[in-house]
């Protein structure tokens, strides 16, 4: 029987990002073998939304509840160290995470047939593979996920979607900040410019900053 627990729920949440609110009264649930898509201009907040639930920085305000052990993030960075293969890359993610091993990573990515070619060597699309990879060793239920097709072609994308739809089959959740629509079902929309908060008052700017 799937949980029917949320594995993450927000209560008029505010983000910010340099001392300066961001979004306000964001309410939140996301649910076992559900998405949430993040739409909204850049710089409206999503990357600040995504840091503020994965715990990298504090919110201005109310609560995000959600089991710290459930998640991993994927952000613009790939997360690779070059000096390391891509086999050894995945390793190294599978230790710190307590996970054994990196077979269905290299198989979901297609990664395989690269498995032993150093990371530095790697062209953009294909680190990216490898970083989007590392979410299936993580074993975590909850992905959360920055605009996470960049540098990815149609193939890869679609390689992307499938591991998405697998990671909701087998129970777990997705939150991601993207403009391209993937094709997933069970998925829900949150446009994050009907929480854009209120610019500081005058008075307030420079204390923002302080």
């Amino acid at each position: 029987m799937r949980d029917t627990r949320p594995l993450l729920e927000t209560r008029a949440l505010t983000v910010g990002r340099g001392g300066v609110g961001l979004l306000e009264g964001v309410d939140l649930r996301v649910m076992p073998g559900a998405a949430l898509v993040l739409r909204g201009a850049n710089g409206s907040g999503k990357t600040s939304l995504l840091r503020t639930l994965a715990g990298l920085q504090s919110p201005r305000g109310g609560q995000v509840e959600a089991d710290p052990d459930d998640i991993v993030m994927a952000g613009h960075l790939d997360g690779v160290k070059p000096t390391l293969s891509v086999a050894e890359n995945l390793s190294f993610w599978a230790e710190i995470f307590g996970t054994s091993s990196i077979d269905a990573a290299l198989a979901a990515f297609d990664l395989d047939r690269l498995r032993d070619r150093m990371a530095a060597s790697l062209s953009a699309g294909q680190k990216r593979r490898l970083g989007l990879a590392r979410l299936i060793v993580a074993g975590r239920k909850l992905w959360l996920l920055d605009e996470p097709t960049v540098s990815l072609d149609q193939l890869a994308t679609g390689m992307f979607a499938s591991a998405v739809r697998a990671h909701l089959a087998a129970g777990g959740a997705a939150i991601i900040a993207t403009h391209i629509d993937l094709g997933i079902e069970a998925v829900e929309t949150l446009d994050v410019t009907g929480y854009r908060a209120a610019p500081p008052a005058p008075g307030d700017f420079d204390e923002a900053f302080a």
